[in-house]
């Protein structure tokens, strides 16, 4: 091997880096994803020594002036919504999410949008012709002149276009094609990876351009993805969703500029994706009428109410082993409720089959659908609807006490702006509630006292 050049070993799925192969990652637990790479050692110590002597400046913490990030629309309300109010200048974004998923198409789209407000952008793909860029353009809209298209791979290349262009936003598309000359593996190896998104970072914080990047994420983790990377951006946004579903969700799980609690909703359309500015009724479309096992709850995204149908369907069990499946919710949940109904309310549950399924393929972990999933199995097994003016929410402990949740106050003005009569909530919210009108609202101790709320 050449001298100043050694052999590490990284993890492809989360980056851990070892100087021996291991068959278990002890950073993310995963097996056989240690692969072998050649770096390269640079001595740079005399060169820093002399630059911080010479040239770099501490700063005293009084000495700094705090001044409000001047931020950009992308011309998508709900993308705006999950960046914290819009783009931030110099800020670098990583979209992550499964191929087919809709990022492209979602940043194509902020694209056009961009270029029609006469903004100075650069779309760089290394995955598609130019050919094939045009005709998804074409589905889309119409653009200005002031978006100009690259196909590039080339790190080098790139580097020098952007400096020439000086464009205001960068679109990477994608961040696993993209090689340096300095690196001696192939593109998309974890080296690669890392060397391409250091380098558009100092790109973004050097000329103050904000640079989106594309992640993919493979199911067998083979490809180094995104979270390979989440530690060096400042902003990682995720497509979720099935990508044969009309539905998408962007979240975001980390922000240096926002919360990471937003959502975004679109949904995927012939002309590409369309924002769903009421993700509360797109979910409610098409709740059946007068069927047993269905209710409507409230959860909380960041600070946005959705309300989504709750369903569930009790039936014995012609076999030894009862069947437990939970689509959108988590199962091991499921089975601490259906626990808690058995030994509280006296439902003989452990002989039967039961399915959870939250309409519509979204999915929430919130302790407030508790009591939801509860009331839906509670009318499953007793084989009678609820009325379809309810709706619930609420945590449910161990010992069938229903307990308070946060930004309650929200969540009934949204049932209310929807439409429904009666909200079945924790008692000890009900002193919150002062102001509200134009729906019942009825507390609830335990899960006794909720199950003779919904039965006739």
């Amino acid at each position: 091997m050449a001298k100043g050049k050694t052999t590490v070993f990284f993890c492809q799925s989360c980056g851990y880096e070892s100087s021996k192969w291991m068959g278990q990652c002890p950073g993310c637990k995963e097996w056989n994803t240690f692969v072998e790479e050649i770096i390269d050692k640079k001595q740079g110590t005399k060169a820093a020594k002399q630059i911080v002597k010479e040239q770099i400046k501490v700063s005293r913490v009084s000495e700094i002036n705090i001044e409000e990030q001047s931020r950009m629309s992308t011309g998508f309300l709900e993308l705006d919504r999950v960046l914290g109010g819009g783009i931030v200048s110099g800020s670098l974004v990583l979209v992550g999410g499964d191929p087919g998923i809709g990022k492209s198409t979602l940043l194509l789209q902020v694209c056009q949008k961009l270029s029609v407000m006469q903004e100075k952008i650069l779309y760089i793909s290394g995955e598609e012709s130019l050919q094939q860029i045009k005709l998804r353009a074409g589905r889309i809209g119409d653009f200005s002149e002031s978006l100009a298209i690259l196909c590039e791979t080339s790190l080098d290349i790139i580097q020098e276009v952007i400096r020439q262009e000086k464009p205001k936003v960068v679109i990477i598309d994608s961040i696993q094609t993209m090689y340096s000359e300095n690196i001696s593996s192939a593109p998309g190896s974890v080296s690669q990876v890392r060397e391409s998104t250091s380098v558009l970072m100092q790109i973004a914080k050097g000329m103050g351009i904000s640079i989106f990047i594309v992640g993919h994420v493979t199911k067998e983790g083979v490809v180094a993805g995104p979270r390979v990377l989440e530690h060096m951006v400042d902003t990682v946004l995720y497509f979720e969703g099935d990508r044969y579903a009309a539905y998408r969700i962007l979240r975001g799980v980390k922000n240096r500029f926002g919360s990471t609690n937003e959502i975004g909703v679109f949904e995927m359309k012939d002309t590409g994706l369309q924002e769903v500015a009421n993700p509360s009724e797109y979910m409610l479309s098409g709740k059946p009428k007068g069927a047993s096992g269905s209710v409507v709850a409230c959860s909380m995204e960041g600070s946005r109410p959705i309300l989504l149908e709750i369903q569930a369907l009790v039936c014995r069990s012609n076999f030894g082993i009862p069947r437990r499946t939970a689509a959108g919710t988590d199962i091991n949940r499921v089975n601490l409720l259906m626990a808690v109904l058995e030994k509280r309310l006296h439902l003989s549950l452990s002989s039967c089959d039961a399915y959870i399924n939250i309409a519509g393929g979204i999915r929430m972990n919130e302790p407030a659908v508790d009591l939801g999933i509860v009331l839906a199995m509670i009318s499953s097994y007793k084989d009678q609807a609820i009325e379809e003016e309810v709706i619930c929410f609420g945590e449910v402990g161990l010992s069938g006490e229903v307990r308070a949740v946060s930004m309650a106050k929200q969540r009934v003005t949204e049932a209310k702006k929807m439409g429904f009569g009666t909200c079945i909530l924790p008692k000890v919210l009900l002193k919150e509630m002062d102001g509200i009108e134009g729906i019942r609202l009825c507390g609830v101790e335990n899960v006794q006292e909720a199950m003779r709320m919904i039965l006739k």
